[in-house]
């Protein structure tokens, strides 16, 4: 479908700053230190007094709570967060509102109360349905509760649960990683986000891994279980609407899809990102400073004004990942910039080879194409404009 970046969806999305404990792999700001938990969530509440103008009062169709770990928050913080996002923003007709959550915190009570403050999307934080793999990658829940939390949030009437796992994890060959894919088919989930063990440098694994204590998998390895990952979920229904996410019919992240349909949305919290059409801000990650930056009453973000050349780049990376594609219409309505006078012999070359197709004037990948999809759009990319 073609797209245009002229739409008046918005979103927002809060970064919960917290963690029970330091997965190996995780690279996301958090800390395990909550002494400042209460007073960092007040602090959320006056920024977005700050900030609400930042959406130029567009409805809002979606609310990420996203981290760290949202699912720590007490039913009172959240309660006052939900009550603020309603009272600083006007909401869509009927937004969807994703918390996203860990196992171990998800019983039953604490499910109602969610669902009552009006979360009516979860995204469970699974990982892995092998015991020995949840302690490698230093997960605080165990197999039984990452099967049981799905069947206790089905039964709440959460009738829209995602769930994340990970691959190309060097204690998980094809035959375990092809049992947990079946496990997560087995509960049914509506969506399902799967992403490529990263090492990054200041991690655990990323200290192993320079020490030689990790081995880590190589790229064959990864594309190996990323195909077995697609090739199971479509035999089931799932639409790979974005390389890392799968989904049954209506039941894409409408938030994440927000993003690659390069539309407005503001992030409130520590480390929190915001993007309203032509610039991007980062707020600080360091939940100190970012306390103290609120109390003189100034936005603690750093404003990165873009180019016409890094809007295509960005238009480029993010719908080159999904299943609609770039659009060479909107290319040229948008930017002005026809793609294909510049990369004519390229784009020839990827659909010569099966990994590209154009429909209705989009350029798609396909399913080879998208094991290639952030390499594809870095050669597509315009160096000056």
């Amino acid at each position: 479908m073609p797209l245009s970046l002229s739409s008046y969806m918005a979103g927002l999305y809060l970064h919960i700053p917290f963690c029970k404990q330091a997965c190996h792999y995780c690279d996301f700001h958090f800390s395990t230190n909550h002494e400042k938990k209460e007073e960092i969530i007040r602090a959320f509440v006056h920024e977005m007094e700050l900030q609400k103008g930042y959406l130029n009062g567009e409805p809002l169709d979606t609310i990420y709570f996203g981290g760290g770990t949202p699912s720590l928050l007490s039913r009172e913080e959240l309660s006052l967060l939900m009550a603020s996002i309603r009272n600083y923003f006007p909401f869509a007709s009927s937004p969807e509102i994703t918390l996203e959550a860990n196992p171990d915190d998800l019983s039953m009570d604490t499910l109602l109360s969610l669902k009552e403050l009006g979360i009516n999307r979860l995204s469970i934080g699974i990982q892995s349905f092998d015991d020995e793999v949840l302690q490698f990658l230093n997960r605080a829940h165990n197999a039984k509760a990452a099967q049981t939390c799905v069947e206790l949030a089905r039964k709440a009437g959460f009738e829209n649960i995602s769930i994340d796992l990970i691959y190309a994890i060097p204690v998980q060959d094809d035959d375990a990683w092809a049992r947990n894919i079946e496990r997560a088919l087995a509960l049914n989930p509506n969506h399902i986000s799967s992403y490529s063990l990263t090492i990054e440098e200041k991690t655990a694994f990323g200290r192993w891994a320079a020490s030689g204590k990790l081995k880590v998998k190589d790229d064959e390895f990864a594309a190996a279980q990323l195909i077995m990952l697609v090739d199971k979920l479509e035999a089931k229904g799932f639409e790979q609407y974005e390389v890392s996410n799968f989904a049954t019919h209506g039941f894409q992240s409408q938030h994440n899809s927000s993003y690659w349909k390069q539309q407005k949305y503001l992030g409130i919290g520590p480390s929190a990102h915001s993007y309203n059409g032509t610039s991007r801000q980062f707020n600080i990650s360091n939940n100190h400073f970012y306390l103290k930056s609120l109390e003189k009453n100034s936005i603690p973000a750093t404003v990165e004004v873009l180019t016409k050349a890094e809007r295509i780049n960005d238009y480029l990376l993010t719908t080159l990942r999904t299943s609609w594609g770039a659009s060479l219409v909107a290319l040229k309505e948008n930017f002005n910039f026809n793609l294909m006078d510049l990369h004519t012999s390229y784009v020839h070359s990827l659909q010569e080879n099966g990994l590209a197709k154009i429909e209705n004037e989009t350029l798609i990948l396909t399913k080879a194409g998208k094991l290639f999809a952030d390499k594809i759009a870095s050669d597509l990319f315009v160096v000056n404009s």
